[in-house]
């Protein structure tokens, strides 16, 4: 039987500088955080307000949800497909999820936008974030958290794109994804959309939204 007790939930934290961030605006900011906790609304806020920001569009094997598309949502690749990328070394991170789909950060795409003096915005899962604080320790490293473990749950439920087994594998992976905050650089709590991306918005040093 899974664990019933409902885990901690971490409560907003302000950006704790690291030596590797040597007190500059940071390039590239990564948001994660559990199953179902809002981070794609966050990140469409930032992308509808701050064009200067480039959010990277993740690759993945899982299929569309209703209304993504394909290219500004997700890159909806095949399993073959991802696997090639992996083996040319063209992701920066990627990871298999719930122990089904692989998600992956294309790394042309960040590549390409740091070069032209862009700000980059991951938003990627907890495996992918660890993967990118190896490879950019500079980053800053944001973790997005629920109001409260029932909220959560009734974000994931409300959706209803997942089966009620997968709804209990992503709430099981949850728990493990909450656990790890302490390795995040700043905790923003996800109560309501506008509040978290202003607060989003503050960490990665943005200027008023370009009109």
């Amino acid at each position: 039987m899974p664990d019933q007790t409902p885990p901690v939930i971490p409560g907003p934290r302000d950006l704790t500088l690291r030596p590797e961030h040597a007190g500059t605006r940071p390039a590239v900011t990564v948001l994660a955080g559990p199953t179902a906790v809002g981070k794609g609304t966050v990140s469409q806020y930032i992308r509808e307000h701050y064009p200067q920001v480039c959010l990277s569009v993740s690759a993945t094997t899982r299929e569309p949800r209703p209304g993504e598309i394909d290219g500004v949502h997700y890159s909806f690749v095949s399993h073959q497909q991802f696997d090639e990328l992996v083996e040319q070394g063209k992701m920066l991170e990627w990871a298999q999820v719930h122990g089904q789909n692989k998600y992956g950060t294309p790394r042309s795409m960040v590549e390409n936008a740091l070069a032209k003096g862009q700000h980059v915005l991951l938003e990627i899962d907890l495996q992918g974030a660890r993967q990118v604080r190896q490879t950019l320790p500079e980053a800053t490293f944001v973790f997005l958290a629920p109001p409260s473990w029932e909220e959560l749950v009734r974000r994931l439920v409300g959706r209803g794109t997942e089966s009620a087994e997968e709804q209990q594998r992503r709430l099981e992976t949850a728990k493990l994804e909450l656990a790890a905050e302490p390795e995040f650089d700043a905790v923003i709590v996800n109560d309501t959309v506008g509040q978290a991306s202003a607060r989003l918005v503050e960490v990665m040093q943005l200027t008023t939204p370009q009109q």
